[in-house]
């Protein structure tokens, strides 16, 4: 089974980009390309988002390998939702956890 990165590279291939290039139009480090596509590097929303963009590729695609269909539109609300709402889970687990570096005064 492939992962997310194994399809971003997928799609980084097709537009004949090195990973140098791809990084470059993503504005991060090569390295930092290099551990998204490896699965090094876990992606947040935004970056997925910021990725789909620049390859030219369904952020459904992406994730599910699948080219988005018309009977897959409310799949794609659904994904968007959950994505939507783990996001706002990360952001408050960020900000327990700076509280409590607060608290500690660190």
């Amino acid at each position: 089974m492939k992962s997310i990165g194994d399809r971003i590279k997928q799609s980084r291939l097709a537009l004949g980009l090195s990973q140098a290039d791809a990084a470059k139009k993503l504005n991060i480090s090569t390295p930092a390309f290099c551990k998204i596509e490896t699965g090094q590097t876990d992606l947040n929303i935004s970056r997925l988002l910021q990725i789909s963009k620049t390859f030219k590729v369904p952020v459904t695609q992406l994730i599910t390998g699948q080219p988005v269909t018309s009977d897959s539109s409310e799949e794609l609300v659904a994904l968007k939702k959950e994505l939507i709402e783990k996001e706002e889970e990360i952001n408050k687990l960020r900000k327990k956890v700076i509280d409590l570096y607060d608290k500690l005064g660190m």
